[in-house]
């Protein structure tokens, strides 16, 4: 069989991914006062050792305000590089390029964690968890209206302070270098701050950062251009966008916009869906497989850049073809990885590339190549009994 498209190493200015399978940001609302923990530690370690070609840090918050939850990761300090640089030496070892998701989450932060029920946090369940901001940890957004029916209303951004929140993504973009990281993700989706500017429904300012279309993508282009001037040149720069909210922002404004950050310096749009209103958009309600695969190919047929697909990518052969036909440049899995940290390891074996499992670090490799040779007649457990 010739090489499958998704183990083809694709270059993306001077950093070349050793394969297309890419491990999507998740967040796990597990940090401590914004810093990573053993178990981010572990959990994008896996994920490399699996064999994915890039493994993407959860949305790391580029100003206190920013924190979804007591559990969000900071990229705000420079106390924070270490603790990361430790995270993305690990993947590095691990044979897999590390990424981090720069993100702020606007009039969505201070909630509870999702298991917990995903309400607005209140000061006394805060201070419960060892929160000594909360006033610090303030709302804030485009204009001052709630994310959600009883959600209380942001604080909305002056026009000296959105400038001020644009510089702290450049800063956070230099930072994550000076950790180590090999791309930068820029979070312009799923309802979070940037895609609030975006969106005509929150976002009901007058100045030059709303009304039209053009003044609502201001921020985003701000944005972009700062973190490209912290990022190095040789650094590809990711942003994701909810290329379809059901809320006014859909595929024709997200290729506009696709159009024009490409000349800012950003390389690969990662194509999702939704999050301005508190219902899943219609597609998300019961979805198929690959039900945002669609955004990824017009994105890039229409916009003339890279994309990354995104959503229900379960099966190797379904990644493949995606791959196969044009439709993205990469793909990208979230809870299938969860399910099966090994999936990229498992693609291969299942599309007949890498029968020395050299995708593996060499304590896996070892062992899982001597099975292979000598009981060949053994059939991995993702295969089923014969």
């Amino acid at each position: 069989m010739t090489q499958p498209l998704l183990f083809t190493p694709l270059p993306i200015r001077e950093l070349t991914l050793k394969n297309r399978v890419v491990v999507a940001p998740m967040h796990q609302y597990s940090g401590v006062k914004g810093f990573p923990t053993d178990w981010h530690l572990m959990n994008a370690g896996r994920y490399a050792a699996g064999g994915a070609g890039l493994v993407i840090l959860e949305s790391t918050k580029i100003e206190r305000r920013g924190c979804g939850t007591v559990g969000d990761l900071g990229i705000w300090d420079d106390a924070f590089v270490p603790h990361l640089a430790r995270i993305v030496d690990f993947v590095h070892q691990c044979g897999a390029a590390a990424g981090i998701q720069l993100g702020h989450s606007g009039r969505k932060a201070r909630t509870q964690r999702p298991w917990e029920g995903g309400r607005p946090l209140q000061r006394a369940e805060a201070a419960a968890a060892g929160i000594e901001d909360w006033d610090a940890w303030e709302l804030v957004a485009p204009s001052a209206l709630p994310a959600d029916e009883g959600a209380p209303a942001p604080r909305a951004l002056m026009r000296e302070e959105i400038r001020a929140v644009a510089e702290a993504w450049g800063k956070a973009a230099a930072r994550a270098h000076a950790a180590g990281f090999d791309v930068v993700e820029i979070h312009g989706a799923h309802g979070f701050l940037l895609h609030e500017f975006l969106s005509p429904l929150a976002n009901q300012r007058t100045d030059e950062y709303g009304g039209s279309e053009a003044k609502r993508m201001r921020f985003a282009m701000e944005v972009c251009e700062r973190v490209r001037a912290n990022w190095p040149a040789e650094k590809p720069l990711f942003l994701r966008l909810s290329a379809e909210d059901d809320a006014g922002w859909g595929p024709a404004q997200s290729v506009a916009l696709a159009k024009l950050v490409k000349p800012k310096g950003v390389d690969v749009i990662d194509c999702s869906s939704g999050g301005i209103l508190s219902k899943p958009p219609a597609g998300a309600k019961k979805p198929a497989y690959g039900y945002q695969v669609p955004y990824a190919e017009k994105i890039r047929k229409e916009a003339g850049i890279m994309t990354m697909a995104v959503g229900l990518i379960v099966h190797a052969e379904q990644a493949e073809l995606i791959l196969q036909q044009g439709r993205s440049d990469l793909v990208a899995l979230a809870r299938e990885m969860l399910y099966n940290p090994n999936w990229a390891m498992d693609a291969a074996q299942k599309l007949g590339f890498d029968p020395a499992f050299g995708l593996a670090p060499p304590p896996y490799r070892y062992w899982l190549a001597r099975r292979a040779a000598t009981v060949p007649e053994v059939r991995p457990s993702t295969f089923g009994m014969r």
